[in-house]
C-alpha cells in the first residue's frame, strides 16, 4: 500500500514560469538573427528543454517527498503493517532505545518485582551522563515512577542509567538484558549497545532497530497501561516543581488520540519518532526514522497514521470478557455447562467498505469438561480467519470457579461396591 505525499503542484507552478521565460527569450533572440524559420526551430527546441526541465523538476520533488530514511505503520491487534518503505534497514535509534529500558520496567511492574514506590538513588556514572538529563546528582534519591517520567516525557539520560543500574546492578547486564528481551520479540533487525541511546564514542558501536522492529516493541509496550499513561503526559513537574518536564513527542499535543511513543535524535541518525494513536476501536503505530529536519517525523508519522485512519476499519467480533456464543457441557459438575468468556478482544482489521462475508471465527473447544474448573482457566480457542487464513487466535476462558458435583450418602455407598 502507498501513500502519495508532498506538494508537486508548487513546484510545477516555479517550472511552468521559468519555461515560458526560457520560450520568451529564446524566440526573441532567434527571431533577430535567422528569421521566422530559425526562430520556429528553437521554439520548438526551447518548448522540448522546458518539458524535459519541468519532468526532472518533478521526479527531484516525487523523491523529496520521502522526507525520512524508513517507516512503518501497523495496527497492533492483528500486526498488519499496512505502509513499509525500507522498514527492515537497521538505523540508528538515538533515544528510541529508551524504548527497551520502558519495556522491561513495563514488565517488572506487571510480575511484581518492582513497584512504582521504589526508590532509587543516583551513581556517580548517572549523574555524570550528557545529553539530554534532569540533572541528577549523586546520591539523589526518587521514586521509580519520577524516574521513568523522566525517561519517557523528558528522554533523560541520567535516569536512564540510574533506572537499569537499579534493576540490573549495572549498565552492561541491563544491555545484555535489552538484547535479550528483543530476541524474544522477533527484532531480528536489532542490536542494543546502551541503556539510553546517546551517539557512540571512539571504538563503540551505535544502538539500531529497523522501523519494522520498533513497531513490534511498540505493539509489546502497549499492552502496559502503565506505559501509555507516561507517555501521554505533556507536562509533569519534577524535583518539587523547580524543573518541568516537557513531552519531546509534540504529537501527544498536536495529533488526535495520540499517547505516545518517544523520540530519538542524533545527527547521523536524524530524527526519529515511534508514534501510537486511537481513534474510536482502532488504534495504530506509525514509525519514521532518519529525518533531516526537526518536525518532520512529526509530520510523516502523522500523515500515515491518518491514512491509516481514513481507509481501514476494526471489525469488532467480542470484547475481553464477554461470553462466547458456545456452549460447553460439564461432566460431574456442580452445573450441567457454562459459556467461556473471551481472554481478549477480537477484531478484523479490514480495509474500509470491503465485504465482511470473508471473515469467520473457528472455535476450538472441547465437548465436554470435567469439573472442578477454576476461573480464568483456559477451555479452548478461538482462530480469526480472512478468507481462510488465521489472523489471530484468542484464548477462551472458564468465567469463574466450577466445583464437581457433590455425591447424596446413598451415592457415596453404592460407590463403595
Amino acid at each position: 500500500m502507498e501513500f502519495m505525499l508532498g506538494r508537486r503542484g508548487e513546484v510545477r507552478h516555479g517550472v511552468a514560469f521559468r519555461a515560458v521565460i526560457a520560450l520568451i527569450t529564446v524566440s526573441i533572440l532567434a527571431a533577430l538573427t535567422t528569421g521566422k524559420a530559425e526562430a520556429a526551430r528553437h521554439r520548438h527546441a526551447a518548448a522540448k528543454a522546458a518539458s524535459s526541465e519541468e519532468e526532472s523538476a518533478e521526479s527531484a520533488a516525487s523523491k523529496q517527498n520521502v522526507q525520512y530514511a524508513e517507516a512503518c505503520v501497523m495496527e497492533p491487534v492483528t500486526g498488519t503493517v499496512i505502509f513499509d518503505a525500507d522498514d527492515h534497514k537497521p538505523w540508528p535509534t538515538a533515544s528510541l532505545a529508551k524504548m527497551m529500558l520502558m519495556y522491561i520496567v513495563a514488565q517488572k511492574l506487571d510480575d511484581g518485582s518492582l513497584k512504582l514506590t521504589d526508590q532509587i538513588t543516583t551513581s556517580r556514572k548517572a549523574a555524570e551522563m550528557g545529553g539530554s538529563q534532569v540533572y541528577l546528582k549523586e546520591g539523589e534519591v526518587f521514586s521509580l515512577d519520577d524516574m521513568m517520567k523522566a525517561v519517557i516525557v523528558h528522554s533523560a539520560n541520567d535516569a536512564s542509567v540510574a533506572v537499569a543500574e537499579y534493576i540490573a546492578g549495572s549498565t552492561d547486564a541491563f544491555v545484555q538484558l535489552m538484547n535479550q528481551k528483543a530476541a524474544e520479540l522477533g527484532m531480528k533487525d536489532s542490536h542494543y549497545y546502551s541503556v539510553h541511546g546517546l551517539p557512540p564514542g571512539a571504538g563503540e558501536q551505535p544502538d539500531v532497530a529497523s522501523a519494522y522492529d520498533q513497531a513490534l516493541l511498540a505493539r509489546a509496550l502497549i499492552r502496559y497501561p502503565q506505559i501509555l499513561k507516561w507517555s501521554a503526559i505533556d507536562t509533569a513537574p519534577f524535583r518539587n516543581g523547580t524543573f518541568v518536564l516537557r513531552n519531546t513527542n509534540h504529537m501527544v499535543r498536536t495529533y488526535q488520540g495520540c499517547d505516545g511513543l518517544k523520540t530519538g535524535f542524533y545527527d547521523k541518525a536524524g530524527f526519529n519518532v515511534v508514534a501510537t494513536a486511537k481513534r474510536g476501536d482502532m488504534r495504530l503505530i506509525a514509525v519514521v526514522l532518519g529525518t533531516t529536519h526537526k518536525l518532520t517525523n512529526f509530520k510523516m508519522a502523522s500523515e500515515l497514521m491518518s491514512q491509516g485512519f481514513l481507509n481501514y476499519d476494526m471489525h469488532a467480533v467480542a470484547t475481553k470478557g464477554q461470553p462466547a456464543s458456545q456452549t460447553v457441557a460439564i461432566s460431574n459438575g456442580a452445573v450441567p455447562s457454562f459459556k467461556p468468556v473471551w481472554g481478549g478482544d477480537a477484531a478484523f482489521f479490514v480495509k474500509r467498505g470491503e465485504a465482511n462475508d470473508t471473515i469467520k471465527v473457528d472455535y476450538k473447544l472441547p465437548a465436554t469438561i470435567s469439573a472442578p474448573i477454576k476461573a480464568g482457566q483456559q477451555v479452548g480457542s478461538a482462530d480469526l480467519l480472512e478468507n481462510g487464513k488465521p489472523v489471530t487466535t484468542i484464548a477462551l476462558l472458564a468465567p469463574s470457579d466450577i466445583a464437581e458435583q457433590k455425591s447424596s450418602l446413598v451415592g457415596r455407598l453404592l460407590s463403595k461396591f
